[in-house]
């Protein structure tokens, strides 16, 4: 049974690297953070005739507490003014958006449509304004939003799944309500799903985007896309057919919307679907995680960025294809991430307590960490001429700036992605680099609770290290869904 090594064990960068070296992983680190204004962090980068003023990102993060209209709430204005107070000069997407009303994954989720236009103008607006507040210059300030549809895991109406999805898929099918090929996209309404990203796409420019970022990770619909080998039309079988729908909807954005940017965040690899091991569940917590049994599957043929003959190994053939494909459609903006929080929350957000619907750590998370790194480099060294932005980094807490730095120094990245760290903690980031650490109390643990609520039907938020949310009725009901795992 898997033992792990608490990261807040390893007290100086010394026991760091040793414990990398034991592990057979590279995640250097730099010695200094504190270099002030000269830090690589804070160099400028240029992006279509702007300058975005530094290399850190703030990711996309719903909460789960807009109405029931996909509209604004208090706490989502709150959200987005501490993306402001960040200090981060890339906000991508602020939350995922639907395009439409039933592509939302909770009844809560902001969709990008018409009647919801203002109030998304006062988040934007919220944003920029506590950033000048905290930072002053917002000229290079670079706001996103990111334009989803939830695909095989819409809940737009409840806790009850309502899946449109790609392809069938022998090892999620069961998990997401998937019982027969009803549940499955046809042709004439993937067109009428990508003139619906065009409207939002216009939306997103009236109300003031900087560029909308195509959201094609984590096992959403355009993802899953690129992992429909099993489809027999247009869009299924070959790596052309099965990107067709994502291509085809940047096309249909630079047409109707020239002067806005676009960006793609992209799951470039995956693996297996993953479940608790119940022979290492011990009372009062989960098993550790195992890959689902795939062993009649094979060659697997539902996966992107996977060896089909080893689906747990990666293979960037396709990814490196896709993204020459992108950049001829003028796509100058990517987010690297990988996996799926439904199926492997291991490796998309490395992590030492599980959310409700996961796993225990079964390999050191800093394994997961260090495969996201290794990945942004390649790409990155295989395309030089896009901006590329690195996901992977909050399970490092302390350690975070000093990889996060040795990353955009060393050029295995442009700039470094902050994800629910930010929630607990906005200015971690900025407070490393001029002080050399962050505070100590607020740097997140990945005690998972973020995402422990949303499984549960309630808003996200950090519920132990926030106190906006500490003390409050949801932070009981989180408290008393994780004693009953």
């Amino acid at each position: 049974m898997y033992v792990l090594t608490k990261l807040a064990s390893l007290k100086t960068p010394e026991q760091f690297a040793s414990h990398v070296k034991a592990l057979g992983i590279e995640l250097p680190i730099e010695p200094m953070v504190n270099q002030g204004s000269e830090s690589p962090l804070l160099m400028p980068l240029p992006w279509q005739g702007r300058v975005i003023g530094n290399r850190i990102a703030v990711q996309p993060m719903e909460g789960w507490d807009g109405t029931v209209e996909g509209g604004v709430t208090e706490p989502m204005k709150r959200r987005w003014r501490r993306f402001g107070e960040s200090g981060a000069k890339l906000i991508w997407g602020g939350e995922a958006m639907a395009v439409r009303p039933d592509g939302r994954a909770n009844p809560n989720q902001l969709i990008l449509v018409e009647r919801n236009k203002e109030g998304i103008r006062e988040l934007l607006s919220g944003l920029r304004e506590s950033h000048a507040q905290h930072w002053g210059n917002t000229d290079d300030l670079v706001v996103g939003f990111q334009l989803t549809h939830s695909g095989r895991f819409c809940r737009p109406n409840g806790p009850r799944w309502e899946p449109r999805i790609a392809h069938r898929h022998p090892l999620l099918d069961a998990k997401f309500s998937v019982s027969g090929d009803e549940n499955v996209w046809r042709e004439d309404e993937l067109r009428e799903l990508t003139e619906d990203y065009v409207q939002a796409a216009k939306l997103a420019y009236e109300i003031g985007a900087d560029f909308v970022d195509v959201k094609c990770c984590h096992g959403y619909l355009l993802h899953e896309f690129l992992a429909a080998h099993t489809r027999a039309d247009a869009f299924g079988g070959s790596l052309e057919n099965r990107s067709r729908l994502l291509l085809d909807i940047i096309r249909g954005i630079r047409k109707a919307v020239p002067s806005l940017g676009i960006g793609v965040r992209l799951s470039a690899f995956d693996t297996v679907p993953h479940e608790p091991n119940p022979q290492t569940a011990m009372e009062g917590k989960l098993g550790q995680g195992r890959p689902r049994e795939y062993g009649d599957l094979l060659p697997y043929r539902w996966g992107f960025g996977m060896n089909a003959n080893d689906p747990m190994q990666m293979d960037l053939t396709e990814p490196m294809q896709l993204i020459q494909w992108l950049k001829l459609e003028g796509v100058k903006l990517l987010n690297v991430t990988a996996g799926s929080p439904y199926y492997t929350p291991h490796l998309l957000r490395p992590a030492a307590f599980p959310p409700s619907d996961g796993y225990q750590p079964h390999e050191d998370p800093l394994v997961s960490v260090s495969k996201h790194f290794a990945v942004t480099r390649r790409i990155k060294q295989s395309h030089p001429e896009m901006v590329v932005i690195g996901s992977g980094y909050s399970y490092l807490q302390e350690y975070m700036p000093a990889a996060a730095l040795h990353n955009v120094k060393a050029g295995w990245t442009d700039m470094m992605g902050i994800g629910r760290s930010v929630l607990s903690y906005p200015r971690a980031m900025m407070d490393a680099i001029a002080k050399g650490t962050s505070e100590r109390k607020l740097v997140c643990r990945t005690f998972s609770d973020c995402t422990t609520a949303p499984r549960n039907g309630l808003p996200s938020g950090c519920y132990p290290l926030d106190e906006y949310y500490k003390g409050t009725p949801t932070a009981e009901k989180v408290k008393e869904i994780k004693s009953q795992l």
